[in-house]
């Protein structure tokens, strides 16, 4: 038995950073704007407590200004430059991600 590690598979702490990121965009789709802001901190807080990454569709659809989660057209907007995406929250904060 080895100590102080996870057995192999998903951690605990992994699990709970998925099912966060899924109330969250439950809450936004509903409109409970501020709830959805509670589960993205609560989310990026176990992952920095854990050292994990959060996943890539979790990173790209929050805003790291104001914690919001984003949802195209409602609370976010969305325009295509060259070699990359530009998505604006409505509090002002920019997130560029390149794509090919």
């Amino acid at each position: 038995m080895r100590h102080g590690r996870q057995p192999a598979g998903v951690s605990v702490a992994a699990e709970r950073i998925e099912r966060l990121s899924e109330l969250a965009r439950e809450a936004a789709r509903e409109g409970d704007d501020e709830l959805a802001r509670r589960y993205v901190r609560r989310a990026r807080r176990v992952a920095e407590r854990n050292r994990l990454p959060l996943p890539r569709r979790f990173k790209r659809f929050t805003c790291d200004r104001c914690d919001a989660y984003l949802l195209p057209g409602r609370n976010a907007r969305v325009r295509t430059r060259d070699g990359h995406v530009v998505i604006t929250c409505d509090c002002g904060g920019h997130a560029r991600y390149p794509y090919d």
